[in-house]
């Protein structure tokens, strides 16, 4: 396995969040039958994966329809993944949706979308398609292993909570959080230093 495969399952594994995640995913779940939860959480799961696919895969025409280019899609991305890890650094308050909110069974959002295959994670998997159309075999299976660890954790969410306890899970928040303000920064200065030398 390639460096570059493990290097883009570790950010598309971190800017999916899956411990952040934890405590939203068993708020969501709370309401729905205990028999029907597991069916539930892996059909959310299954159909985030087949979003970020089929956006690996249109990105570029994506990009193309709306003319945007791959500085702009970076810039963007590093701004989201910015924002985003400064709420797992210095969080407020989540607010879980509620049954008033969701009606019966969850179905796409929110734990799909935005929660598993949201904003960072999208601009992510377009980044990779835009910038080596040609190695999309390693971008599928670098969207795969970081699926699978996420999923793996996401399923494992009452073990985990119990075996970390909160403030175990928060530490690895906070931990992951610093982790993505270098990378959001990095992706950032990748893509104001590429339209520069492009303007120039």
């Amino acid at each position: 396995m390639s460096a570059e495969i493990i290097s883009a399952a570790t950010l598309l594994f971190l800017v999916m969040d899956p411990l952040g995640n934890i405590p939203i995913f068993l708020s969501v779940l709370e309401d729905v039958p205990e028999n029907r939860r597991m069916k539930v959480l892996l059909r959310e799961l299954v159909l985030a994966f087949i979003v970020l696919v089929l956006l690996l895969f249109l990105g570029n025409g994506f990009m193309a329809f709306l003319q945007l280019t791959e500085h702009s899609i970076r810039i963007a991305g590093g701004i989201i993944l910015f924002l985003i890890a400064l709420k797992m650094v210095f969080p407020v308050k989540r607010t879980a949706w509620t049954s008033e909110e969701i009606q019966g069974e969850p179905l796409l959002v929110p734990l799909a979308i935005p929660m598993v295959a949201g904003p960072s994670a999208m601009a992510v998997v377009m980044l990779l398609s835009a910038e080596n159309p040609d190695r999309m075999p390693e971008w599928v299976l670098a969207l795969f292993i970081a699926w699978a660890l996420s999923s793996l954790i996401l399923v494992s969410a009452n073990g985990l909570k119990r075996f970390l306890g909160k403030r175990g899970l928060v530490a690895m928040e906070r931990l992951m959080g610093m982790l993505l303000i270098a990378l959001s920064v990095q992706m950032l200065l990748e893509g104001i230093s590429a339209y520069m030398a492009r303007a120039a």
